[in-house]
């Protein structure tokens, strides 16, 4: 089995196990929620995306098309329920607020009910584990080492996005959602990609002592997270090597504007359950929501200056420009 079809069954094979089992839940949708289905759908969803890039485009954007449909609809699920879940157990929080961001949970764990069985991943008619399979198959899968090679300019093209992407918007971010989320998310697929790909891309240690400006992004919570540890290489002998520091200096990014764009939707879900929920205006609502989200609540301008700031510097280091090493064999 060629190693890009291998992945793919991987993670097809922990998927439709999830599947199996929650056919016999009462909530099948719920219990794929609880069960952590999302990381499979991510690790499918980015190989898709990633051989949509190098060969097949029609046949892997397809596949890409239908496993997005689940991730994005438990990510509905997710966001609704943490936010439910973080404002139960804040006294300052309305109940009104709080009911009605569990009652769009539960409507969201009602719509992917319903999509398990209309995209046929479950019911009487679920083959769509098997035509995914049949699609693979057909695939025209490349050698190890002519799979790297095209890994490698894959990767540049991506990055080269992700520069054109910050370069029209001369770091100048206007919305929480176009442009925070939009920028981290395209960086993200960079860190998801190595995981997926089971172990061709690996982390190549500068042999000079690590710069003052990329030490700053060396924490702990990032050296030691387990995703940023590459998958075992075994049995494999072509590799993409990409720079360890700018590897954690891209995850450094990723987690702050994370927790930037978070407390961003923080307000906006709030703002929304009150427009739901009260007779009010937008602007109240607004208004209303940084009040409840609390005093260490940053404005959305601060959030957008915040990223813009970081984006900046960032870009300033060239640490993206200089991610990819090269490629090695093994011996």
């Amino acid at each position: 089995m060629k190693n890009g079809l291998a992945r793919f069954d991987h993670y097809l094979k922990q998927l439709e196990e999830l599947l199996t089992k929650s056919s016999k839940q009462k909530n099948p949708a719920l219990w794929l929620y609880q069960n952590n289905a999302r990381t499979p759908l991510f690790m499918l969803e980015g190989l898709a995306k990633l051989y949509a890039g190098i060969h097949n485009k029609k046949k892997f954007s397809k596949i890409k098309e239908h496993v997005k449909l689940l991730e994005d609809a438990i990510g509905q699920i997710d966001y609704y329920d943490a936010f439910a879940k973080e404002f139960a157990a804040n006294k300052k929080i309305p109940k009104e607020i709080t009911g009605y961001l569990q009652a769009q949970s539960r409507e969201k764990i009602q719509s992917l009910n319903e999509l398990l069985v209309e995209k046929e991943w479950l019911g009487d008619d679920a083959d769509r584990i098997e035509k995914i399979r049949k699609k693979l198959k057909k695939a025209d899968w490349l050698d190890e080492k002519d799979d790297v090679k095209s890994l490698q300019q894959f990767y540049v093209i991506a990055i080269n996005k992700i520069l054109e992407f910050i370069n029209e918007k001369d770091f100048h971010f206007t919305d929480v959602e176009k442009d925070v989320h939009e920028f981290r998310r395209m960086m993200r697929w960079l860190s998801i990609y190595p995981q997926a790909l089971r172990g061709c891309i690996q982390l190549s240690k500068s042999k000079t002592a690590t710069p003052k400006y990329l030490a700053k992004y060396l924490t702990r919570a990032i050296t030691g997270s387990p995703y940023n540890k590459m998958p075992d290489a075994a049995g494999l002998k072509h590799f993409l090597l990409l720079d360890q520091n700018r590897f954690y200096a891209l995850s450094w990014m990723i987690a702050e504007l994370g927790n930037l764009k978070d407390s961003g939707l923080k307000v906006e879900v709030i703002k929304e359950a009150l427009l739901q929920t009260s007779k009010t205006n937008e602007a109240a609502a607004l208004a209303k929501a940084y009040k409840l989200a609390g005093a260490s609540q940053k404005t959305l301008q601060q959030i957008l200056d915040g990223a813009e700031d970081i984006c900046k510097i960032f870009y300033k280091e060239k640490n993206l420009e200089s991610l990819i090493t090269g490629i090695a064999a093994s011996k």
